[in-house]
């Protein structure tokens, strides 16, 4: 089966290096900043790990196995409603409100993984490099985050053209153990409670940005990895009661930033090529995969708030008003079409 919750918060006490508010996080999952989040995330792996949701959250591998079906690959029209149901049903918990929930960054990589052949013609080391860490992060329940634009700065000048060449995250220096990265990404969600993180950039680069255009992935601990976190709602909510939300969802996005941190060969996807950092996205299904993901998620999300809003008229005696009613019927409109066209993708 897949892991549990205590698991995963065991995984978190892993030495990363986190700051905020100008100091360093001891321990994410007992930090009033992230405790209820980490706590969150565990739920989430709890709930897919309940043997009475064995055939609702987890597929049979390859080797016999059993994984958690956001990293499944789908290969028919009944994969794809098995799993989307599996998602909805996770979503469910959060009412879509953790938006980098672990199967956000599975169902990208994932997508590289079901275009594998766009990497083998790129260079079949690093075709292998990708297979060998889908199955690693598959079989090991990893939760991944992403970090795949670059700080701004400068806005009228690329990545190249910076004052200071290693404001954005590149490589620094290669031998035969790997790639040294030197600079920031930006936006980890959730990376404080995720296990590794995916790097690479999704902005279209040009000629001369080939430092840069590197896809790899590596542990939250890893050596010279900084995390950044923005304030946190949450340890601003004064209860569950008063901040039902933002007391246990709160991502905290994060700046990461590389200090000479040592890559792995059988870590890195892509090395120094522009083309290929834009077709691991859109020549493979990872970016409508990934977007299929932010879709079920967004469906869920709108029948919770459709919810809230139907909760709300019956809590003042309104539900009958003639105007509240158009409203609540517009509003089920606009979320049943959203449901309609998550389904008419997999169609």
């Amino acid at each position: 089966m897949t892991k549990t919750g205590q698991e995963h918060l065991a995984s978190l006490r892993d030495g990363r290096s986190i700051f905020i508010d100008g100091a360093r996080v001891e321990d994410v999952t007992t930090h009033r900043a992230f405790r209820n989040v980490a706590r969150s995330v565990g739920g989430l792996f709890d709930f897919a790990n309940d043997a009475s949701r064995r055939e609702l959250m987890t597929f049979e591998t390859e080797a016999g196995g059993r994984a958690n079906r956001i990293w499944q690959l789908p290969t028919s029209y009944a994969d794809l409603v098995e799993r989307r149901r599996a998602l909805e049903a996770w979503t469910a918990i959060h009412g879509g409100f953790l938006g980098r929930a672990p199967d956000h960054v599975a169902s990208c990589i994932s997508g590289m993984r079901m275009g594998l052949p766009v990497f083998e013609g790129y260079d079949p080391a690093r075709a292998a490099a990708l297979e060998n860490y889908y199955r690693y992060a598959r079989d090991n329940d990893l939760y991944l985050t992403y970090v795949i634009i670059n700080p701004q700065a400068d806005r009228s000048k690329n990545a190249a053209e910076q004052a200071d060449p290693f404001l954005t995250a590149g490589v620094v220096d290669r031998d035969a153990e790997g790639i040294t990265i030197r600079g920031a990404k930006m936006l980890a969600t959730g990376g404080v409670v995720a296990n590794e993180v995916f790097v690479t950039t999704i902005q279209p680069m040009q000629p001369g940005e080939e430092r840069y255009a590197v896809s790899f992935a590596i542990p939250m601990n890893s050596k010279g990895l900084k995390m950044l976190s923005r304030k946190s709602y949450e340890a601003q909510a004064g209860s569950i009661f008063d901040n039902p939300l933002a007391s246990r969802y709160d991502e905290n996005d994060a700046v990461l930033f590389f200090d000479d941190v040592k890559v792995p060969w059988d870590r890195v996807f892509i090395d120094g090529s522009v083309e290929m950092c834009q077709k691991q996205f859109h020549a493979t299904p990872a970016h409508v995969y990934q977007n299929y993901q932010a879709m079920i998620r967004l469906k869920v999300k709108l029948q919770f708030l459709m919810g809230i809003a139907h909760r709300t008229t019956q809590t003042n005696g309104i539900t009958q008003f003639p105007q509240v009613r158009e409203i609540l019927g517009q509003l089920a409109a606009e979320a049943a079409m959203v449901d309609a066209f998550v389904n008419a993708m997999e169609a």
